[in-house]
């Protein structure tokens, strides 16, 4: 009897810890989730909008239009002395000298100041001290020998901002040749004497404190007409 042997052949165990090569690389392709984010804000901040007027506009532009704040303004320095004496106005310091005789100088810029012997006939201020920074004074003196002096000072409170003087005379008789024939000149557009009054007019004015100044000469400063 033959008796034929089969042979069982098994498949060798296979190892559940195989070793891995080491020039292979895992990677995980997965789609940041920051770049995406990122790419939605983006979209919806360059998304027009309509705004309350229907017009369309979006966020940067808002920010590129609105206006900046203005830097605010530094206060003014004022002086004290000159605060004091705007609130005396109208009263001047020189009042108890009107109508007296004595040395007089008068002030005036990028010129000379005037000295002579005479009398401050009148003065005017401002009748109630002024709102603003700057106010003026007029005044009219007459020397001992027949001239007139015109004075008008701008005043300011401001520190830092300087008093301003200008001054003319009037000489009834001029002696240069210049000055006659600039006499001579006005005389012929008048029809009539160019006169120390005409003088005043032509310095002054006729705003409301000239004719204040006017009306204290106690002289006819109106147009006469008939």
């Amino acid at each position: 009897m033959n008796y034929e042997r089969t042979e069982e052949f098994s498949q060798a165990p296979v190892s559940k810890n195989l070793p891995v090569p080491t020039n292979v690389t895992i990677v995980n392709e997965v789609p940041p989730a920051t770049t995406a984010r990122q790419e939605a804000t983006d979209a919806r901040d360059d998304k027009p909008r309509n705004d309350a007027n229907g017009d369309k506009t979006n966020d940067k532009t808002q920010n590129a239009a609105a206006p900046k704040a203005k830097p605010q303004a530094k206060p003014k320095e004022v002086s004290e002395a000159k605060v004091k004496m705007r609130s005396r106005l109208p009263a001047l310091d020189d009042d108890a000298d009107v109508g007296l005789e004595k040395e007089q100088i008068v002030t005036r810029d990028g010129k000379a100041d005037l000295g002579f012997t005479g009398t401050l006939l009148a003065s005017a201020a401002p009748g109630t001290p002024p709102k603003k920074d700057d106010w003026q004074e007029y005044r009219v003196y007459q020397t001992n020998a027949g001239k007139h002096v015109f004075s008008k000072v701008t005043r300011s409170i401001v520190a830092d901002k300087d008093d301003s003087y200008e001054a003319d005379v009037y000489d009834p008789s001029p002696s240069s040749v210049p000055s006659q024939l600039i006499r001579s000149a006005r005389e012929l557009v008048h029809s009539r004497p160019f006169t120390w009054k005409d003088a005043a007019v032509a310095f002054f004015g006729y705003d409301p404190l000239a004719k204040a100044l006017y009306r204290k000469l106690s002289v006819e400063f109106e147009e006469q007409i008939s």
